[in-house]
């Protein structure tokens, strides 16, 4: 798990859009959290959050339907809190990689917050940190088979 710290991606839910989407030049995902309590996670803004703001009013030409109540095309001013996903899917400390794992892999997701038992962000679990980590142990692993053989 990473634990929250500065270069962790997270915003206050007022955040405007263009600062919004300044935070996914080096990143994936945003927390957005709680103005009134900063280290209350409140959503989670994702590429598809972003997809669904740029998104044209009508996805074609038979299509009748309203865009997305959160796209552009309204022209209204835009937050983090407009175009969140809100009630993220999180985890707990006390969960094991293959409980945090299944979570992921149910909800097809790639990080999944942690939190503690007051609901604040504690840290993050990502797919991309369990590959790493993952990597190294087998790095590892076959250092020692081949030491062990020598």
């Amino acid at each position: 798990m990473t634990l929250v710290k500065k270069d962790t991606s997270y915003i206050d839910k007022t955040t405007d859009i263009a600062n919004v989407l300044t935070r996914f030049k080096n990143k994936d995902h945003v927390w957005v959290m709680d103005s009134t309590d900063p280290s209350l996670l409140v959503g989670i803004i994702t590429p598809t959050d972003l997809l669904a703001f740029f998104s044209p009013p009508f996805s074609s030409d038979e299509s009748f339907e309203k865009p997305d109540s959160r796209s552009m095309q309204y022209g209204e001013t835009i937050t983090a809190e407009n175009i969140m996903s809100k009630k993220p899917v999180t985890a707990s400390p006390r969960e094991t990689i293959r409980e945090v794992l299944v979570i992921m892999k149910e909800q097809k997701i790639k990080h999944l917050p942690i939190l503690d038992d007051s609901n604040h962000l504690i840290g993050e679990v990502s797919l991309s940190e369990i590959i790493q980590e993952y990597t190294k142990y087998l790095n590892q692993s076959s250092k020692k088979i081949i030491g062990d053989t020598q």
